[in-house]
């Protein structure tokens, strides 16, 4: 098929000429890449200077012991030289619980790991310093993590059980030094060399899971990289969804490899139009989450229970995320892409907390944490994949979230779509081009 004689021709280095082709563009991708390093770097730049208030569980089982008609409680003594520490005051929030409390926190997600003090520990700590140090059973102290919560915190927060169980260990031992220096100028004699070496050095960590995750669940980022495909199927399903209305009447031409196809323009108001394409989102998210979750579970095999309610939520996430970029391109047009892409996902991942736990993250980005979309995302898949979907442990939150959001984004859309129809800024239809006239 030969070339219309009636258009206008334009050369490659005509093209490339034009100011309108660069600027634009050298703005747009420019700030773009300037501000999507300023909050994903700038939320990674220093998590552990960042850290405030990470919350891990403290228990203390110490039934405690008599030693020469004195009453000695170890347990105590550490858990307030723990919570009294001035280099973690402002990092740790210690949760003092017993242990059945520090199980059911663990288990909702509410800790990242906890630090138990056994009941044998001052009884441990004195047989060091007994006649029968030679062959003592050491005084131990448990580290729970917690990587359902997030592999990253439950790190942080086994490293911080592990210093804290290193000072007490040289706190003690130091102790220990003392009594037993005083015991062999008291004739009592001078330990070994392998009673040293445990007196200096004498409390032991014992790393444990405090909460069981299953080995195919991306050592707890499963449900982050689940979140993830479920925001970006409501953002670029709404592109799709408003691209192919707009193809069906005719305000876009449908490009396929060669072949140009422009439909009779077909005018409708923009309240209809954003009313098709919600309706479309809605429908259609049904189907993106039941696929989601076939990939996930039936092709990649992840750890996952609760199915049902998993493909449910699925459907209300990828709906509420779609129908908000929905509003955002019908209130903005061209620009809308790009400001969805910022809101959902430029602004959203950093302060989600699905990496970094928002205890090491900026004040800005836990502020952003209140009201993202993609952090009530994430509690809800959490919640489902490794918590048993028990409410109590994000999914509540989430629900009600994405209620809102879904709500909200409908509302606003509704109601500037409407207004412009009011004053009559209507969608224009496109003209044909004319022919030029003949020489």
């Amino acid at each position: 098929m030969s070339e219309p004689t009636h258009l206008l021709r334009v050369s490659a280095r005509g093209l490339l000429r034009r100011r309108g082709v660069w600027l634009p563009s050298a703005v747009i991708l420019g700030l773009l890449s300037f501000v999507l390093s300023l909050l994903y770097l700038g939320a990674n730049n220093d998590p552990v200077g960042s850290t405030k208030d990470l919350p891990i569980a403290l228990v203390n089982t110490d039934r405690g012991t008599e030693v020469a008609g004195e009453r000695i409680d170890m347990g105590a003594r550490i858990t307030a030289r723990i919570t009294g520490s001035a280099d973690l005051k402002e990092k740790v929030d210690w949760k003092q619980v017993d242990r059945r409390t520090a199980d059911d926190l663990l288990a909702r997600g509410k800790v990242f790991g906890a630090l138990v003090i056994p009941d044998d520990f001052s009884a441990s700590v004195a047989a060091l310093a007994g006649p029968a140090r030679n062959a003592p059973h050491p005084p131990t102290m448990t580290v729970l993590t917690n990587p359902a919560a997030g592999s990253f915190g439950s790190s942080m927060a086994a490293e911080i059980n592990r210093e804290v169980v290193a000072t007490t260990s040289t706190q003690v031992g130091r102790e220990l030094g003392q009594a037993a220096a005083h015991q062999a100028k008291a004739g009592a004699g001078a330990p070994g060399a392998a009673a040293q070496l445990m007196i200096a050095d004498p409390v032991k960590a014992s790393v444990q899971e405090g909460h069981h995750l299953g080995g195919h669940s991306g050592l707890g980022l499963s449900a982050f990289f689940y979140a993830l495909v479920l925001v970006l199927g409501g953002m670029l399903g709404a592109n799709v969804i408003h691209t192919q209305v707009d193809t069906a009447l005719g305000y876009l031409a449908s490009d396929k490899g060669p072949f140009r196809v422009v439909k009779p323009a077909q005018h409708t108001s923009r309240v209809h139009h954003f009313l098709v394409c919600s309706a479309l989102m809605v429908v259609l998210s049904m189907l993106t989450s039941a696929l989601a979750m076939a990939a996930a579970v039936g092709v990649i095999g992840i750890d996952a229970s609760h199915l049902p309610l998993l493909w449910i939520f699925g459907t209300c996430a990828t709906a509420a995320m779609g129908i908000t970029a929905l509003a955002l391109l019908a209130v903005f047009g061209t620009p809308g892409p790009l400001i969805s892409m910022l809101v959902l996902i430029g602004l959203a991942i950093p302060s989600a907390g699905a990496t970094i736990p928002l205890q090491a993250l900026p004040d800005f980005y836990r502020f952003l944490a209140g009201f993202e979309p993609f952090r009530q995302v994430v509690d809800g898949v959490r919640s489902i994949l490794y918590f048993g979907a028990r409410t109590d442990a994000g999914l509540g939150r989430a629900w009600t979230m994405i209620g809102v959001g879904f709500a909200v984004s409908l509302a606003l859309g509704l109601a500037l779509t409407r207004l412009y129809d009011r004053r009559g800024l209507h969608r224009s239809t496109p003209h044909l081009p004319q022919p030029l006239p003949a020489a």
